[in-house]
């Protein structure tokens, strides 16, 4: 989910953010599920409940949440203040109206694999995408990079391949998909994008786990994009971040010079910092602890063997 901000314009000084979560290792106690329930709006409660599987009703809970603490922290807007909305590409928007409508910071959340993420920006455009390396459910590698053939170009294929390692082919092909969906997500297109136009260089060809880099280039239409900086990091040893970072129009090349020399880190969040500013906006519902309870954790899934 792509969400922009509408924040007074004093905000150009405020630092990056970048927040994990560890959703899959979260096992909520009843205290703790039916407090962040009453900590998010009626209608993003409704819509968490009505998750088949509990990994997806914590991360979806968790990603309100992370917005919600982004909200109240950084713009000091009060937490039973804050009224989020959804456009009609379904992109969260703020709509408290005693602030401007410029698209001042901008902030994007991704969760899949075990984690939810968030990164924040001022004035800066952002996209966020994570992705877990898993090896493909009912085929082989070899058949599910045939099946995927037709999102990347022939040069990253070639990349991927490079090593005769599987495993480390299929690490390659989820460090790329998420460099391209984190693009997608900081322009706000999804479904239809043909995802050949967008070409990655990526560099280096190892992550380690902890750092930050920003050396990937990308081109679009067989054009480098110099207006853009991708960094990428890893949590673990599965799971790749890729941040999409673009400068607004109208500002020089030097900001993004600056922005270049920043690297933030991810900084891994408990369930107490979720809601550490938290405010109740909804009376308790025991019948909604009932309802997670009564979620299988995950599908049930079978994995080939490399």
């Amino acid at each position: 989910m792509v969400a922009c901000v509408r924040a007074a314009l004093g905000l150009s000084s405020m630092e990056g953010v970048r927040w994990a979560f560890p959703c899959a290792a979260w096992r909520p106690s009843r205290a703790e599920w039916l407090s962040a329930a009453r900590c998010v709006q009626p209608e993003e409660k409704d819509r968490i409940g009505q998750f088949v599987f509990a990994r997806d009703a914590k991360a979806a809970m968790v990603g309100r949440l992370l917005m919600r603490k982004l909200i109240a922290e950084k713009l000091n807007i009060p937490w039973n203040k804050i009224v989020l909305q959804r456009t009609s590409k379904g992109k969260p928007i703020l709509v408290n109206d005693s602030f401007s409508t410029y698209p001042d910071f901008n902030f994007n959340i991704s969760h899949q694999g075990d984690y939810a993420v968030l990164a924040a920006e001022p004035k800066v455009q952002v996209g966020i995408d994570i992705m877990k390396t898993t090896l493909p459910g009912r085929s082989s590698i070899s058949e599910f990079f045939r099946i995927m053939n037709r999102q990347f170009t022939e040069t990253e294929w070639k990349t991927i391949k490079t090593s005769e390692d599987e495993w480390t082919q299929l690490d390659t092909f989820y460090r790329h998909w998420a460099l391209k969906e984190s693009f997608l997500k900081a322009i706000g297109v999804g479904i239809g994008f043909k995802l050949q136009r967008i070409e990655f260089n990526i560099s280096p060809l190892h992550l380690e786990v902890g750092k930050v880099y920003r050396q990937t280039n990308m081109l679009l239409d067989g054009e480098e994009e110099e207006d853009w900086i991708f960094e990428e990091s890893r949590l673990d040893e599965y799971h790749h971040i890729a941040v999409a970072l673009k400068k607004p129009d109208g500002l020089g090349p030097q900001n993004l010079q600056v922005l270049s020399q920043d690297h933030p880190e991810f900084t891994f969040l408990t369930f107490e910092d979720l809601v550490a500013s938290a405010l109740p906006l909804t009376l308790e519902d025991s019948s909604y602890w009932d309802n997670f309870c009564s979620k299988q954790e995950e599908p049930h899934r079978s994995s080939t063997s490399l």
